[in-house]
């Protein structure tokens, strides 16, 4: 759900009703797991536990926002395939075509959603405890790359194509260029000096 106050988009995943046995009956209280994200690549999540439901909520809403990630994407999809791991749950992610959607349940699809993730593939292989679940595709997006950032860590040439590695090679070069039209401009002054000696020699043989 979009709350119309804020910016950013809030998807409750799952809430759990909690029973604590007291000597006068039962006191009840309730944890939820909640997902954010502005959908533009932006998401968290929080976990909250108050004894009305409302509270708890509210509670991981603000602990969801106060903790985002940046998630890389290419072209509305996720960059390479990925596992992704919490407790007994695993979590996979493969990159798909544009047209395909999310093709996700549960906790996954929450939080690709929120992330403004377009088309990908999922897969859950163990558990399906929804916190888990929440948790393992965090730990996966946390561990995405983009050929960018993969380049760079192995010390390779930024590719002819890539717009920021243009950007960043206009401004490297321009200082360069103008050292050397100062070069020049020293050494023209440097020789109209050393005419004018040969003349004045010359005149006064």
């Amino acid at each position: 759900m979009r709350n119309q106050e804020s910016e950013f988009v809030e998807n409750v995943v799952h809430i759990n009703r909690v029973a604590k046995v007291v000597k006068g009956g039962k006191n009840f209280s309730f944890s939820a797991v909640v997902v954010a994200g502005d959908g533009n690549g932006k998401v968290g999540f929080g976990t909250g536990k108050a004894r009305e439901v409302p509270a708890a909520i509210q509670k991981a809403m603000e602990d969801a926002k106060r903790d985002m990630i940046r998630v890389p994407m290419v072209g509305g999809t996720v960059p390479h395939k990925i596992w992704g791991r919490w407790g007994a749950t695993r979590v996979l992610l493969r990159p798909a075509s544009p047209g395909t959607g999310v093709i996700a349940g549960g906790g996954v699809r929450a939080v690709l959603e929120s992330a403004g993730v377009q088309d990908v593939l999922t897969k859950i292989v163990g558990s399906r405890n929804p916190f888990n679940v929440v948790r393992a595709t965090f730990d996966a997006l946390t561990n995405l790359m983009t050929e960018r950032q993969v380049r760079r860590l192995r010390g390779l040439e930024p590719l002819a194509d890539d717009p920021e590695s243009a950007a960043s090679a206009d401004v490297d070069t321009a200082p360069a260029e103008a050292v050397a039209e100062d070069a020049e401009a020293v050494a023209e002054d440097d020789e109209e000096p050393a005419a004018a000696v040969e003349a004045e020699e010359g005149g006064a043989s």
